[in-house]
């Protein structure tokens, strides 16, 4: 996965890669909705988009991104050390993109950004760490970044408590699919995270990294249309799920 050694440089790519299949262990539709966010994006903004990576981890948007949209910008926001580490080691040297370290979680994070407005947020797999009211919060800051008429995504799990049976239904589907994977050699989360840790590169950002987060932040699951209604009362126009999944949801928010 990573070369090591003296003079020896660290694959940024297959750290990259490698979070990809761990990811997809848990999002077999993972590139799916992808597709979809840029689909949504060139049909709002257009092809060239500037664009906030919101919790950008490894900068997989980013990269599927500029792969599609070559004059596109991108702002890469995180804090975790070392998932920002292999996204700056992978996009290095390429001027569309920067990245930033920032908690979302302080008032005052939007400060660090280099542009004062956006053509669109996008994230993904990221704010389900956040409760409600810090999240609802963060879309009002949100909502005075993106220009008007510019978007928000937001592609997470996104569950729907009146729906019980259904919802035990997905996750039994879901979990027997992800145990074949696991018997074929696919990474859970904490199996990726060991090998991190015991690269020479990235040892002790992991470390910083559970320092701040611990195992596995506590935040909240709520619907879609808890998302749509907030993102709404957060100033945006419209609101509303453009794909779903049985398990994951991708709101789109139209300044």
């Amino acid at each position: 996965m990573v070369e090591t050694g003296m003079g020896a440089a660290t694959d940024w790519r297959a750290w990259q890669k490698s979070w990809d299949r761990q990811q997809e262990w848990y999002m077999p539709d993972r590139e799916d909705r992808f597709r979809v966010m840029l689909d949504m994006v060139e049909a709002t903004v257009g092809p060239e988009p500037r664009v906030l990576d919101l919790a950008c981890g490894t900068g997989t948007i980013t990269d599927r991104l500029l792969t599609r949209f070559p004059r596109a910008t991108s702002t890469g926001v995180d804090l975790d050390p070392a998932l920002l580490a292999i996204a700056r080691g992978t996009f290095e040297g390429d001027d569309r993109v920067s990245f930033v370290a920032a908690d979302l979680t302080d008032p005052a994070w939007t400060a660090a950004l280099p542009y004062p407005r956006y053509d669109a947020v996008l994230t993904a797999t990221a704010l389900h760490w956040l409760h409600c009211e810090p999240l609802a919060a963060l879309y009002g800051q949100l909502a005075g970044l993106v220009r008007e008429g510019g978007v928000l995504m937001n592609a997470d799990r996104m569950k729907d408590e009146a729906t019980p049976r259904i919802n035990a239904a997905e996750r039994a589907h879901r979990h027997a699919a992800m145990d074949r994977a696991r018997e074929a050699g696919a990474l859970d989360w904490a199996d990726w995270w060991a090998l991190a840790a015991e690269d020479p590169v990235l040892a002790a950002p992991t470390a910083e990294r559970f320092r701040i987060y611990g195992e596995h932040a506590d935040g909240d699951i709520p619907s879609a249309a808890w998302h749509a209604e907030a993102l709404r009362a957060a100033g945006f126009a419209e609101a509303r799920p453009v794909w779903a999944s049985p398990s994951d949801a991708l709101v789109l928010a139209l300044r």
